[in-house]
């Protein structure tokens, strides 16, 4: 039978083609019958879709109506408060702060307080007055073996590489971040002559991959990176050991978007998809890790150096602390990310169901590093869905020092949250390659809008600070934060993330849980001691 139609639409097709050369009126016929014709014939020829072999012609009606579902799904049915993974009220506060438009609500919240999950600042009776507060608030980034410590901003621009990002967003976020003051992390994809343009701070993230100081093995190259952190706008260097959108995976760059010039700044062979190591090949162990970010540190002339990473198994977190009061070498920072994931392309087992999520990952970080008593050598930074000066605020009361910002940032400059970061096809011109899509993000607009959100947003957590009865936010505990855990019950950051007392974990009066962990735990080795051996 499909046999038999396929013939037949051939038949009908030849006959209007010659019906057409003798009568020309039925050219119009042919115009409009032949594409139908087509694509019957190619439908009911495919084997790749049964819905459409099957149902030609109306079967490409379901393709097309996925293809549009996010989409409607967006504009005409998600709430404002429902929308994943940024809800419209967010993503309506960044446009709102990057744009200098109209920053306020009516008619009170659209949030279910009630809800469970629901959160909250504590203020205070007695508020401090706007015009007391310190506007720019700053942290130093630089422990004992720093001999050039940065002033950070409270709140930058996470890591996103350029090749994943476009030209024209690398250039925007950078010369935002230079009007505002902040730094920009580079992602693992290198410096490329975008982030240098316009002189705004950087955060050398250098991950698996080693791109932009790789040899052609694509092991650590010492010469390159060298030569390239010692350039003025380079601040700091992240090592990336694992990031949330994929811990454990390595990045990936799709061939379609590694032009001649990503490659060369990557120091890879071009259009061709770049896997990234799951893996570091210059350290194997905890103690190797911590020689490396000594090794960095040199090389650098002395600039802060740091790890990024997401939490996996907690029994490894101790063994690099153990490595530290080891060796007395302390990263100058830790960048927390957490499972949640964030820009970078991932397979969906690792976005959705790997690595521990941000709050319980940052609360752990600055627990164990004070039950070690080595806190006050270490900054943390904390990168996890940021958003907000509220959020700012969360993540300090639970132990950071500042937080980074991606998917925030890429809004400021134009991101609708298409969900198309992957493709190529970035509407916004935002995460493409693609020259036609990018020429529609122009930097001289855009860079103002990351420099006004910025601001706006930082005001926002002074103004809660201040709200709070706190002349500064690094005096915001988590006393302060408050999470409905059911309908009628209530609890304090405090309850829900205990703070850990200073030493805890080197004493002996210890959970046997955390016991266990910290016995598992190896300055030699990433390895697990057997719990038999325990």
């Amino acid at each position: 039978m499909r046999k038999i139609l396929i013939f037949t639409a051939v038949l009908v097709l030849i006959g209007l083609a010659l019906l057409a050369f003798y009568y020309p009126w039925f050219w119009i016929l042919f115009i409009l019958v032949a594409p139908l014709a087509t694509m019957l014939i190619a439908d009911m020829a495919q084997s790749k879709h049964a819905i459409m072999r099957n149902y030609p012609i109306f079967g490409r009606m379901r393709y097309w109506m996925e293809d549009l579902r996010p989409k409607i799904y967006q504009y005409f049915v998600e709430s404002d408060i429902d929308g994943s993974p940024i809800n419209r009220v967010d993503r309506s506060t960044i446009y709102q702060r990057a744009k200098r438009e109209l920053n306020s609500q009516p008619f009170g919240t659209q949030f279910n307080v009630y809800a469970e999950g629901y959160e909250w600042l504590a203020h205070s009776i007695q508020p401090i007055g706007f015009d007391k507060m310190d506007k720019d608030p700053r942290i130093v980034i630089g422990g004992k073996d720093c001999k050039q410590p940065y002033s950070c901003s409270i709140f930058n621009i996470s890591a996103m590489s350029y090749g994943s990002l476009s030209s024209n967003a690398v250039e925007a976020l950078n010369a935002g971040a230079k009007i505002g003051n902040f730094a920009h992390n580079t992602g693992e994809g290198g410096i490329s002559p975008y982030h240098l343009k316009h002189g705004g701070d950087i955060i050398w993230q250098i991950g698996t991959g080693y791109f932009g100081c790789r040899d052609d093995h694509g092991n650590f190259h010492p010469g390159l990176f060298a030569e390239k952190s010692k350039q003025a706008s380079v601040r700091m260097i992240e090592l990336k050991i694992s990031q949330g959108a994929k811990p454990g995976h390595g990045g990936i760059l799709p061939a379609a978007k590694n032009t001649e010039e990503v490659a060369a700044i990557r120091h890879v062979q071009p259009h061709t998809t770049i896997f990234s190591p799951p893996y570091h090949t210059s350290f194997s162990t905890p103690r190797e890790l911590l020689l490396f970010i000594k090794q960095m540190r040199e090389l650098s002339g002395g600039k802060p150096v740091g790890f990024k990473l997401c939490i996996g198994q907690k029994s490894e977190f101790y063994a690099i602390c153990k490595a530290m009061m080891a060796t007395d070498i302390y990263p100058d920072f830790i960048t927390v990310d957490g499972g949640e994931g964030g820009t970078g392309a991932a397979p969906p087992e690792f976005s959705n169901s790997v690595g521990m999520p941000f709050m319980d990952a940052l609360s752990f970080v600055h627990d164990t590093l004070v039950g070690f008593g080595i806190r006050k050598e270490i900054k943390i930074l904390a990168s996890g869905k940021i958003l907000t000066g509220f959020h700012i605020l969360r993540a300090m009361a639970l132990g950071a020092d500042a937080c980074n910002s991606a998917r925030a940032m890429m809004m400021a400059i134009g991101c609708i949250q298409a969900l198309q970061c992957n493709t190529n096809k970035c509407p916004a011109g935002v995460a493409t390659q693609d020259k036609w899509l990018m020429a529609g993000l122009v930097v001289e607009d855009k860079k103002s809008r990351v420099a006004n959100y910025h601001r706006d947003t930082i005001e926002s957590a002074i103004e809660l600070s201040a709200a709070a009865g706190l002349s500064d936010p690094k005096k915001l505990t988590r006393k302060h934060i408050q999470r409905r855990v059911f309908m009628n019950e209530v609890r304090s950051f405090e309850e829900i993330y205990p703070s850990a007392k200073p030493g805890y974990l080197l004493s002996g009066d210890l959970p046997q849980r955390v016991k266990d962990d910290l016995a598992m735990a190896q300055v030699d080795s990433w390895e697990m001691v057997s719990s038999d051996a325990l």
